[in-house]
């Protein structure tokens, strides 16, 4: 399975990849905002996508409304410090499948996953 993690953040993007890569989710594009995460994803085969909200360029309201545009079916996990409750609302409203509040632990990223992929 191809995912893709978009998040403004180096440090944050090598630690959901880590995460990932010990649950067994090793096939893994990353991009630095949103208008580079709709260029990888442009190239073909992603099967998930986890975004942050708060990035330059192109935040992940914006992203996920742009993917949501030309894919109603790519689950998308957005993983960001804003934990509002009127915010998870308005992530979820954009298209997001589900949502996770940094910091978080590896348990809480793996449980989100697998409930996404069902």
């Amino acid at each position: 399975m191809k995912i893709l993690v978009v998040d403004d953040s180096s440090t944050m993007r090598r630690i959901i990849i880590n995460t990932l890569s010990r649950i067994g989710y090793t096939n893994v594009v990353e991009a630095e905002h949103g208008k580079a995460g709709l260029e990888k994803l442009a190239q073909g085969g992603v099967e998930m996508i986890i975004t942050d909200w708060n990035m330059p360029e192109m935040d992940g309201l914006e992203f996920v409304g742009a993917v949501r545009g030309s894919d109603g079916s790519i689950p998308i996990l957005m993983v960001t410090t804003n934990a509002a409750k009127e915010d998870i609302v308005s992530a979820l409203q954009a298209g997001v499948n589900n949502y996770v509040v940094k910091p978080f632990t590896p348990e809480t990223l793996k449980e989100k996953i697998e409930s996404l992929l069902g």
